[in-house]
């Protein structure tokens, strides 16, 4: 296999991408096609529709060595995401590194579910100014990326966003992603553990106002011997305390669960996206508190129970 100084440098485009896909293919990497075109495009800062029209184009030797040198780590196993520093979530583009779990497509039904019991609601709106009144409260667990944060202050411009993350680099990446979208100035982001930050000072007296009109979560649901079973590029690459939710992967909805309901309004919503084989596990807890109502889980493309939504009475 040649090296990327060797007789690839100068090359035309189409015969360094396919030297690219090879390479990835040898090395059994998912998408090899795909992947080489990312990153092919990422270092040339063209779009596909530029690639495919100016194939014949020959790159330099600066361009040729870092594509090569991308493949090569792509070919060790880390993920194009990072490589890249972006991943596409809801329509938007997110920066990622290695601080923060990579967004998932199944992730967006979060975002889908937590719009449509906003609507179900019947969310009032002034009609001088077109915002809520008061405005929507809404809490991200975990955020990460900010994915499921900014996406949501995205699609509601009425809403106030309280974002938390255990990781000061995650929330670094986050505040990066708001501000790059436009809504850092409706979004609050602290380091907390869950909801630790944002809990009462007291147990909430019957009737007294609560906090949250929406909490959403993607909380880590790993199970810790799981860990070995996972892709190399998970497994070697994405943040394990963003990924492993204990012995079991359902320990840390216990505690959310408790924390969410003592920080939510009365009809407030609670949306997390679920683990395989959580929905009974986690259906049973919130059934067997009293406190909860219209518990409903939604199925991802693939027929999976991906994402749970309930109702604080």
């Amino acid at each position: 296999m040649p090296e990327p100084h060797e007789s690839l440098v100068g090359n035309e485009i189409r015969s360094a991408l396919k030297e690219g896909m090879a390479r990835l293919r040898a090395a059994h990497v998912p998408s090899h096609t795909l992947a080489a075109e990312v990153l092919l495009l990422n270092v040339l800062g063209r779009d596909r529709a530029w690639l495919y029209t100016h194939a014949e184009d020959r790159m330099n030797e600066a361009a040729s060595e870092r594509f090569f040198a991308l493949v090569a780590r792509r070919a060790a196993g880390e993920p194009t995401q990072y490589l890249t520093g972006r991943q596409e979530f809801w329509g938007l583009a997110f920066e990622v590194t290695p601080a923060v779990l990579i967004p998932r497509p199944e992730t967006e039904h979060v975002v889908e579910v937590a719009l449509e019991h906003l609507s179900s609601r019947g969310i009032p709106i002034d009609p001088t100014t077109g915002e809520r009144n008061p405005t929507l409260q809404v809490a991200d667990i975990g955020t990460g990326s900010g994915c499921l944060a900014v996406a949501l202050a995205h699609e509601l411009p009425h809403a106030v966003v309280f974002a938390t993350d255990i990781s000061l680099a995650a929330l670094a990446v986050a505040r990066r992603n708001a501000a790059r979208h436009g809504v850092l100035d409706r979004i609050h982001f602290l380091q907390a553990d869950l909801l630790a930050a944002l809990q009462p000072k007291s147990r909430i007296r019957p009737g007294e106002s609560r906090r949250f009109d929406l909490i959403v979560s993607n909380p880590p649901y790993i199970a810790q011997d799981d860990v070995a079973w996972l892709e190399r590029e998970v497994r070697n690459h994405e943040p394990e305390a963003a990924l492993v939710g204990g012995g079991t992967g359902v320990e840390i909805y216990a505690r959310l669960i408790e924390q969410a309901a003592r920080s939510l309004t009365s009809g407030g919503i609670l949306v997390v996206e679920l683990g395989w084989g959580a929905a009974a596990k986690v259906e049973g807890m919130l059934e067997a508190d009293s406190e909860w109502a219209n518990i409903h889980t939604t199925d991802d493309l693939a027929g999976v129970p991906r994402v749970l939504a309930a109702e604080h009475v």
